[in-house]
């Protein structure tokens, strides 16, 4: 400490009181100390400060009463006191009521014996609250900046894959600020060639002084025209509409750019039509993970399976909707695991009302890396099935199978009993077309050969409708 007053001659010889009273003013706490550390005395010119818990500290160690990331700075304060010097200031924090809510900043003194230190403490509520509030006023504008920089994100995202072509045009020099992609594509030059130069460097000399004069109006009026456009380095007319944006003191000229009417745009999105063409395909479309539970439908699905809305389908198994049983679905699932492809799976679906139509399937099995998703288009075949003119419960008559693969295809809608007639009737056609191919079309050696009587075997030709001669041969080319 550099001293230039003389003691002596500036204070007297001040006593105890006195000095005790000089002290106090000094500072807004002051503890009197002895060479442990222990507080021995309190002066304090505020009695809120303390809240009434100076008695509580008389004859406790002064480390004891406050936090502890503050107890390394009071031993510090301590040692510099042991030291004879006085001690540099240091913001201490008192738990007071069980909170760190008491900065107060101290500096310590040793005096003479006995030895006592002094600590003077100034209180420091206020500039905490001066530093909370510049620390609030920090994160808030951090806050804020973050979420500039994630609108600029979004608007330059937004700017640059919008299908409208827009430029934005300093009303000054008409030079372009900025345009998107869409507008290079539309004028027939490159971003870089657009930014920084007049638009109407990019136009023919009509269409140049047309839209400086659309320009002249929109800033005079500020109403939007359209005006239509010949770019020097584009085969096509455009349509230029403009609008006036204030923003402050500046203003900026937003032109939007469309092919004129009659013309075509841009090429439509392939991947974008093939999703609204299954959308609107008349035969149900359905994608389904690895285990079968749905992820995606179209319209169509949802009227087979009776469902009003695609969330009552999505997470749920395939098979509450398809199958005769769940062996049907777990069939399915597995030969498009094994195979990759299933055409022309026969099978029933069960509307959530009741509705069971008849259904055919073919499925995909599609791998994106490590995970496999199946794709399954279902067309209801119920029409096709049924004869006009038969009763709709006699599937023996409206199904009439011709073929073993036929009568395959009937297991599980047809009954075991039923089958087994149907089975002994195709056999019972395959012999006697057969005989009639070994023989030449001789029905009596045709009949020696089967071992039937020649009337019972006219009688069984009239049955399958095999009595003229050309369809048998016509199975024999």
């Amino acid at each position: 400490m550099t001293q230039t007053l003389s003691p002596g001659e500036t204070l007297g010889a001040l006593d105890s009181d006195s000095a005790l009273a000089l002290a106090s003013a000094a500072s807004d706490i002051l503890l009197i100390l002895d060479d442990q550390g222990i507080v021995r005395d309190i002066a304090c010119s505020d009695a809120t400060l303390l809240a009434g818990s100076t008695d509580s500290w008389i004859g406790r160690p002064w480390l004891d009463m406050v936090t502890t990331e503050s107890r390394p700075k009071v031993s510090q304060l301590l040692a510099d006191a042991g030291s004879g010097q006085p001690s540099r200031w240091r913001q201490v924090n008192h738990a007071i009521g069980g909170t760190s809510g008491l900065p107060l900043l101290y500096a310590t003194i040793r005096l003479g014996a006995p030895e006592r230190i002094i600590a003077f403490g100034r209180d420091q509520r206020a500039m905490a609250a001066l530093q909370q509030n510049l620390l609030q006023a920090q994160q808030s504008m951090e806050r804020d900046y973050v979420r500039l920089r994630q609108m600029e994100a979004r608007y330059r995202i937004l700017f640059r894959t919008a299908p409208d072509a827009i430029l934005m045009l300093d009303p000054a020099t008409r030079a372009v600020i900025e345009a998107n992609p869409s507008a290079a594509h539309l004028l027939g030059d490159g971003a870089t060639q657009l930014s920084g130069k007049p638009l109407t460097a990019h136009l023919d000399e009509n269409s140049a002084q047309a839209l400086e004069s659309l320009l002249t109006r929109v800033e005079a009026t500020g109403r939007t025209e359209e005006l239509t456009l010949h770019p020097l380095h584009a085969k096509r007319d455009i349509v230029a509409s403009c609008a006036l944006l204030r923003q402050d003191n500046n203003a900026i000229l937003l032109l939007r750019l469309a092919p004129k009417s009659g013309e075509a745009g841009p090429a439509p999105d392939p991947q974008r039509k093939l999703a609204e063409v299954v959308e609107a395909l008349p035969d149900g479309f359905v994608l389904t993970d690895e285990a079968g539970c749905i992820l995606v439908t179209n319209a169509a699905f949802l009227e087979i399976a009776q469902l009003a809305t695609e969330e009552q389908a999505r997470g749920e198994h395939l098979e509450r909707w398809l199958g005769r049983s769940g062996v049907d679905v777990s069939v399915l699932l597995s030969n498009l695991a094994k195979h990759g492809t299933v055409r022309l799976f026969f099978t029933t679906a069960r509307g959530e009302y009741g509705s069971n139509p008849e259904v055919e399937i073919s499925a995909v099995s599609i791998r994106d890396g490590n995970r496999t998703t199946f794709g399954f288009s279902i067309r209801d075949v119920s029409r096709r099935l049924s004869s006009p003119g038969k009763a709709a419960g006699d599937i023996s008559v409206a199904i009439m199978p011709r073929s073993m693969e036929q009568l395959t295809e009937l297991v599980g809608r047809v009954p075991l009993k039923e089958l087994v007639r149907e089975s002994t009737d195709v056999i019972e056609r395959m012999c006697i077309e057969a005989a009639l191919m070994l023989t030449g079309d001789n029905r009596a050696s045709a009949a020696e050969l089967l071992g039937l009587s020649r009337q019972s075997l006219y009688l069984k030709l009239r049955r399958y409708g095999l009595t003229e001669i050309g369809e048998i041969a016509d199975k024999a080319e």
